[in-house]
């Protein structure tokens, strides 16, 4: 039997597998720079392997000895040629004789360096409250391997725990807090900034109920933090006790999610227990907090349920963008979740437009299209016996065994091709048809119609705009004239203003979307989504080169 193996690493985990991984930590601010070391409690899957092998990129490599029957073993360790994207391979040589089954410790000493792809050094200026330096990281897909030797694929799952020692900034980890105290007072009460204090997590993929589960509201920058707790507080809880209705019990222990300063570049992260959220999400009337379902959705798939390595990424948001649907249904009724996929196909096909000419930019066409393949299971079979594995397509298709299945044109979803799914599938259209006509109602009778979008939800307004723009332009003073009686030029919600500022009188808007990126339309917040960055830089780009005769 052929093994499908990772082809974005160069571990040798087959062979030797992370059961348990111990960083110990001392970061240097003024340096920016993370050092100490990583031991690796690793099981042996092999008769006679002799070397461990590591990803490695961008790291300073000091020492590493392995430790194995309670016997120490010299310094010795290869650092292999930089793969341009893999990074090198670090080879750990291993005692001899070694059985599947057998313990083995190996400890690496290493800093990390100004090439780090993980980690994002912030001078306080860069920060909302610009009064003290920030850090935080980012290691999917592959970049973990620069914050430490491991072997960085999700066909490998691990315990681990961390040690961070002398910080003068509180430490916040996507794991439980074991010291000091969670629920006490910020930075062990030292002064931040000044007093050295050390912090202690564990992560335990405890795959079992655990005692107690706890979500809380939202962490943050203290000039978000109050912002954050009103907007999340209520809706997190309720989107738990909606999940857990539909799936097995949460298994982290604990749910935060912690909004970053504003040059976070996504819109949210699924880390284990801290989902990390970006600042334009705080709207003041909780209107975006459903984004926070989708990164709830990777705890059980992703974090829970993992694909085994990228090339099988699609059961990782497929499956999660489907299960997002099902709880915004029992948040929001039917025609919410039929809304949301009536979007999605459109915005999937809008990708596969944009991927014929530029087949490297990133899309949303994995999570789009395998969502809809589970809507289309999920009628004919709603079970999942995964937990916690690493899967890979075969292994989960070899899962279904029941004959309403076989009906399904498994080759046409998993490798098809084109802009039209192998099912024309069926959803609760009621909001979409609203939401489509509203456009034309409004262009007929405008500018009367002051109230057409009054009581709208934010998703609407968002397909209202995107409807607009498929008719022909309007004058530049309508649109601004729609700006100021809807509000569209001065929401605080993200998503409506860029659907605003990509209407047909963008070069008239062009000069108001740059103060709103770079946050000088008085609310002081840098606008750092990617998204929303790309879009208004792409177009403001364009009317720059047409104004200098380069388009």
């Amino acid at each position: 039997m052929t093994v499908d193996v990772d082809p974005t690493t160069q571990a040798n985990y087959t062979s030797i597998a992370s059961e348990h991984v111990h960083f110990d930590w001392t970061i240097d601010w003024a340096k920016q720079v993370i050092s100490g070391s990583v031991t690796h409690t690793l099981t042996v899957r092999e008769d006679g392997v002799d070397e461990l092998v590591l990803d490695a990129l961008a790291l300073d490599v000091h020492k590493a000895f392995v430790e194995t029957r309670g016997q120490g073993q010299s310094d010795n360790f290869t650092l292999g040629p930089s793969h341009p994207v893999m990074g090198a391979a670090l080879h750990v040589p291993l005692p001899s004789g070694l059985k599947v089954g057998n313990t083995v410790k190996s400890t690496i000493h290493y800093s990390t360096t100004k090439d780090c792809m993980a980690l994002q050094w912030l001078d306080k200026e860069q920060t909302q409250g610009k009064t003290f330096p920030y850090l935080f990281s980012q290691c999917q897909p592959i970049y973990a391997r620069s914050l430490a030797p491991l072997q960085d694929t999700p066909s490998v799952k691990i315990v681990h725990l961390l040690r961070e020692r002398s910080s003068t900034i509180p430490v916040l980890l996507s794991a439980i807090r074991a010291s000091p105290p969670s629920d006490g007072p910020a930075h062990d009460g030292k002064v931040i900034g000044k007093d050295v204090v050390t912090y202690t997590y564990n992560q335990a993929m405890c795959y079992r109920v655990p005692r107690s589960r706890q979500s809380g509201a939202g962490v943050a920058e203290p000039e978000f933090v109050d912002a954050a707790y009103w907007e999340f507080g209520d809706a997190i809880n309720n989107f738990m006790l909606k999940a857990e209705t539909v799936l097995p019990p949460y298994r982290f222990g604990v749910y935060d999610v912690l909004v970053l300063p504003p040059s976070f570049p996504y819109g949210g992260m699924e880390n284990a227990c801290l989902t990390f959220l970006t600042p334009t999400l705080l709207v003041g009337d909780r209107s975006l907090v459903d984004v926070v379902v989708h990164e709830l959705s990777h705890s059980w798939f992703g974090n829970g349920v993992t694909q085994a390595h990228s090339t099988h990424f699609w059961l990782n948001e497929g499956w999660t963008t489907w299960m997002e649907r099902l709880i915004l249904q029992l948040l929001h009724g039917p025609a919410e979740r039929g809304f949301n996929y009536l979007i999605g196909y459109k915005s999937l096909k809008d990708d596969l437009e944009l991927y014929k000419d530029r087949p490297k930019a990133r899309t949303r066409m994995t999570r789009t299209a395998k969502s809809h393949w589970m809507g289309l299971q999920n009628r004919l079979w709603a079970g999942w016996m995964f937990l916690p594995y690493s899967i890979t397509t075969a292994e989960w298709k070899s899962h279904y065994k029941i004959k309403a299945l076989d009906s399904i044109d498994w080759d046409g979803w998993l490798y098809g091709e084109g802009t039209e799914l192998p099912v024309k599938m069926q959803y609760d259209v009621t909001l979409a048809e609203q939401s489509a006509s509203a456009p034309t109602r409004s262009v007929c009778r405008f500018p009367s119609m002051t109230g057409l979008l009054a009581n709208a939800r934010p998703i609407c307004i968002v397909v209202f705009l995107e409807r607009l723009h498929s008719y022909p332009a309007l004058p530049a003073t309508h649109v601004t004239l729609l700006g100021s009686l809807y509000k569209f030029s001065t929401t605080t919600n993200a998503e409506i203003r860029l659907r605003f500022y990509e209407s047909s009188a963008a070069k008239t808007l062009a000069p108001e979307a740059a103060k709103w990126v770079t946050g000088e339309d008085g609310t002081g917040v840098v606008k750092g989504r990617m998204k929303d960055v790309s879009k208004v830089d792409r177009d403001l780009a364009r009317l720059i080169e047409k104004d200098l005769g380069l388009a």
